[in-house]
């Protein structure tokens, strides 16, 4: 498969430029006579779209989803899946700036060496906003999830710049949703609301960290050697934009601890074998051992800023760059409903396996 495709029995391969016609996906491997739930799926997006408050980009996108094959009478066919998201508010004019430059920390540079040749409008195919077919294609892959097998899965923001929130268990998605910044927790989420906006209104930007958590997923789950699970989910999570880091259950505090203090005794109560602790974050050899599974993603700062840096043209010439546009003062709280749509992904594609 093309590197434009994710997953081996359920595949999504992913389509379309920022400010071409449409985004979306086309999805293989999804079970047959499976009902089709499209307000799940429609509701997911409109997590993810841009212009839904006055924290992220202005862009004015419905992102109004059409399925428009592989579903008969409401239901799955097993025929290839293909999910269509308009683009609407396209403004192609306002990057006409950037034809010659080269932006910081963006994909300009490497693309044109790469290709030759490269979409300047938005970032063409290496843009965020061709996420939003992922988000749907995640959706649908959910909907089987909970169906099958009660898996509940959900993301919310632990961290913008240096506002932590370390509290570690599930949350509903209507106590994240309360929060602008998708924070369930009332103080950290004012912090970090106060936090985003100032960086908004300096020209800056801030980075931060996506935290997951999945219950009652099941144990074996997960293929050794090069296809673990655990591996499988960072993959997916580094496929997002402006993502650096992944890590599961302790992750990188575990070097703080010796192996007496962090390692996960097993334990039988009343017949269900379980752990003490799960400082493995439900993965244990690349198999999921039946506990919660949870990680964390970070997200770098918006790479676009209305700041003056320097960088270079075509020509090689140094130049001094302000951006200009539509873009967010930080990605995390729209990353949210991305990080969870790249785990149900990975999470069927290795349970169908």
């Amino acid at each position: 498969m093309g590197s434009n495709t994710i997953g081996k029995r359920f595949s999504v391969t992913s389509f379309g430029e920022s400010h071409g016609k449409h985004i979306g996906v086309v999805i293989d491997g999804f079970p047959a006579n499976v009902k089709i739930d499209e307000d799940f799926i429609q509701a997911a997006l409109d997590r993810r779209r841009p212009g839904q408050s006055a924290l992220t980009t202005q862009r004015n996108e419905s992102d109004r989803m059409e399925i428009t094959t592989g579903v008969f009478e409401g239901k799955s066919t097993g025929a290839p899946i293909t999910i269509l998201i308009p683009n609407k508010d396209q403004r192609p004019e306002d990057y006409d700036h950037l034809k010659e430059v080269y932006r910081p920390s963006h994909a300009d540079y490497t693309y044109e060496k790469k290709y030759g040749h490269r979409d300047h409008t938005g970032g063409g195919r290496s843009s965020a906003r061709v996420t939003a077919g992922w988000v749907a294609a995640g959706a649908l892959a959910e909907t089987y999830l909970i169906d099958q097998y009660n898996i509940e899965l959900s993301a919310w923001v632990s961290q913008v710049y240096d506002v932590q929130f370390t509290e570690r268990k599930p949350f509903g998605r209507t106590e994240i949703d309360a929060s602008i910044v998708r924070c369930p927790n009332a103080e950290a989420s004012d912090k970090m609301e106060a936090a985003i906006q100032m960086a908004k209104e300096e020209g800056d930007s801030l980075g931060g960290i996506v935290s997951c958590y999945i219950r009652n997923f099941p144990v074996g789950i997960g293929n050794p050697v090069f296809e673990k699970l655990n591996a499988q989910l960072a993959h997916a999570m580094f496929s997002i934009n402006a993502v650096k880091g992944f890590q599961l259950g302790s992750g990188f505090d575990s070097v703080k601890y010796k192996g007496s203090e962090l390692n996960d005794s097993w334990e039988d109560q009343s017949g269900e074998t379980s752990t003490s602790t799960n400082n493995s974050g439900g993965i244990q050899g690349g198999i999921s051992n039946g506990q919660d599974i949870y990680f964390d993603v970070a997200f770098k700062p918006t790479a676009t800023i209305g700041k003056s840096q320097q960088t270079i043209n075509k020509e090689g010439e140094n130049i001094d760059f302000a951006a200009s546009g539509r873009h967010d003062p930080c990605v995390v709280p729209r990353a949210v409903t991305i990080v969870e749509a790249m785990a149900a992904i990975v999470l069927l594609d290795q349970i169908l396996a």
